[in-house]
């Protein structure tokens, strides 16, 4: 680990830099401000899958796109489009949940 003050290695346990006396930032305990929760996701999943919003949420456009698509157009289709759209948003809104998707489009990890 490394000084984000003076760029000095420094013990990963190190509260102070010992070269510079700044408050070391340690990369446990750091949240990333732009990280999208993964409650959220998961409810928006659970909830209103079918029309893909939870993967608008989190970033992936595309799929949330065809499922959009496929809940609205679908119904053409022997009404098997939002059916399908619906248990396609259920499942990955259980997977949000347990922690199986547990990134956004950007790679950022999902927060608790």
């Amino acid at each position: 680990m490394y000084c984000h003050n003076c760029g000095t290695q420094i013990d990963d346990q190190a509260v102070i830099c010992v070269h510079c006396g700044v408050k070391t930032v340690n990369a446990k305990t750091l949240v990333d401000s732009q990280a999208k929760s993964k409650l959220v996701g998961g409810l928006l999943g659970i909830f209103l899958g079918a029309l893909g919003i939870h993967n608008f949420y989190l970033g992936y456009t595309q799929k949330a796109i065809v499922q959009l698509l496929l809940s609205t157009v679908g119904w053409i289709a022997f009404g098997l489009g939002p059916l399908i759209a619906s248990i396609w948003g259920l499942i990955e809104g259980i997977q949000i949940l347990t922690g199986s998707i547990s990134t956004d489009a950007e790679g950022r990890e999902l927060r608790d």
